[in-house]
């Protein structure tokens, strides 16, 4: 089993904080990072770290013909963390239950690179400020019954999917004849 390496010398938090990759249980990201916020507090330890971030998109579903807006994560099992590591700061860390341990190699936590970092907090910032990103449970080829409009009552097949205007593209028979018809997603349903 290898040793890690720590900053031996406490400076009581004003030295260089570093992004680390943390494994964690899946599903539970944000209980694990509440609870490591509480534990930082609890052990006064906050000028040893900064963010705590499970990265996130919001993703509009519709089920049923009802919008939902959910939040998706772009990492699951995972989480980013700013912190100063020293051997209080890694044993607090390693202790949080549901943490795994730090991504790395040889058993040694590596620190994101500048370039992870801003693509990582890019990522979760321009999520945030971003509408949500719409979802549809459709994939090419799959049979549908269209519910509402013209067409309604019509069966077809899913040609193409465009998530970014909310589109589906489904072939139905009109007179014998196969036609593309393009609709909104809410207007069809699986047969």
């Amino acid at each position: 089993m290898s040793t890690i390496e720590f900053n031996t010398a406490d400076t009581g938090g004003t030295g260089q904080k570093a992004w680390y990759v943390l494994k964690v249980q899946s599903s539970r990201e944000d209980t694990i990072r509440e609870a490591l916020e509480k534990r930082i507090k609890i052990f006064g330890l906050e000028p040893y770290f900064g963010q705590i971030i499970v990265p996130t998109e919001r993703v509009v579903e519709s089920k049923g013909g009802k919008r939902k807006v959910t939040e998706r994560k772009f990492y699951p099992g995972y989480i980013m963390i700013e912190m100063e590591l020293n051997e209080r700061t890694w044993f607090l860390v390693h202790e949080t239950p549901g943490v795994g341990d730090f991504v790395g190699s040889g058993g040694q936590p590596v620190p994101m690179s500048p370039h992870e970092v801003e693509k990582m907090l890019g990522q979760a910032v321009a999520k945030e400020e971003e509408s949500p990103r719409l979802k549809i449970d459709f994939e090419k080829g799959e049979q549908v019954k269209i519910k509402e409009g013209p067409f309604e009552n019509f069966e077809g097949t899913i040609e193409e999917v465009l998530e970014a205007k909310g589109i589906v593209k489904v072939i139905v028979t009109i007179f014998n004849r196969p036609t593309l018809v393009e609709l909104e997603y809410w207007q069809v349903e699986r047969v």
